[in-house]
């Protein structure tokens, strides 16, 4: 994707998956790009209409949220792009866990009890609800490895006052039960999570993108119990399937471990599969958009304008 530079830019950032331009001083424009990461590494193929899926899912989700908080989204001008305000981030990420997976099951099943200072119950067995969902943020690497850490360790560190963790812990629960009776309508389980926010003055926002596969696992519910009671693999919609196709082929991300090959199935599987998430969830049919580059750069251009 080509680095674009629009009227009144004052700055541009290259995240993993995403291109964010600072529009003046209190405007993002961000492009969701086709590329995929997993275990913070940006892997070589770019999967098509990715960026899509994710733009439009966090557009719907953040729509269906902004009862429960302030959000920075404006508008949507085109499939795989969105304009809105900007924030001061919080330098954290707030992973909110509805049952034990992912991350959280691998650290469980290495005999760790507590993890980012949240003590986990005995006699757990993989994918098994919390009796409450549980909060266990990271830290949000520009680059590298984000890393866990716990509720008192963000207050010492100062990386969010009492009085604002307990406001990012209310968003965070309130968003996630949102989240959570969204999916069951679609018949699905809203396993875990992450959630980023950010301020604008003294006011806190809901940043980036919400439910989406790329910040989100989700379960089908259907057969979810007796997959759970037969210690069978759940039928999952997230990200995980990636990591766990790198890991089978030795790639957890770590210095000297090879990117395997990604063929041409594996790469429309993949695209699949984001696709699926999407239609599962909003229930509507996937248009898929092809946009050219100067196309994108003169929709954006044209829709900031209004707010300039």
């Amino acid at each position: 994707m080509t680095a674009f530079t629009f009227t009144h830019q004052t700055g541009y950032y290259k995240g993993k998956v995403r291109e964010v331009y600072s529009i003046g001083d209190d405007l993002l424009a961000m492009i969701a790009s086709d590329r995929l990461s997993a275990f913070d590494v940006i892997l070589p193929k770019t999967i098509p209409f990715k960026g899509q899926v994710l733009n439009e899912i966090a557009a719907y989700m953040l729509r269906q949220c902004n009862d429960i908080c302030n959000n920075w989204l404006l508008e949507t001008p085109v499939p795989n792009a969105s304009i809105g305000k900007k924030c001061t981030p919080f330098a954290i990420e707030m992973v909110v866990r509805g049952n034990i997976t992912g991350h959280a099951w691998r650290t469980y099943k290495n005999g760790d009890r507590i993890l980012c200072g949240v003590p986990l119950p005995e006699g757990m067995k993989e994918n098994d609800f919390f009796d409450t969902p549980i909060i266990t943020p990271s830290t949000k690497a520009h680059e590298g490895h984000d890393e866990d850490i716990s509720k008192e360790v963000i207050i010492q560190q100062g990386l969010a006052t009492e009085a604002e963790w307990a406001l990012l812990e209310q968003y965070a629960l309130a968003l996630f039960e949102r989240g959570k009776a969204l999916a069951a309508k679609q018949g699905l389980i809203l396993a875990d999570t992450k959630y980023e926010f950010g301020k604008i003055g003294d006011t806190i926002y809901l940043m980036d993108e919400i439910h989406t596969p790329d910040s989100s696992r989700y379960f089908y519910a259907d057969g979810f119990h007796e997959r759970l009671a037969n210690n069978k693999k759940q039928k999952q919609l997230s990200k995980e399937f990636v990591r766990e196709w790198l890991i089978e082929n030795n790639f957890m991300g770590k210095e000297g471990q090879v990117i395997p090959e990604m063929n041409d199935e594996k790469v429309n599987s993949i695209s699949q599969r984001y696709i699926e998430l999407y239609e599962q969830i909003t229930g509507e049919v996937f248009i898929p958009t092809p946009i050219d580059d100067q196309t994108l750069f003169n929709t954006i251009e044209q829709a900031l304008t209004k707010y300039m």
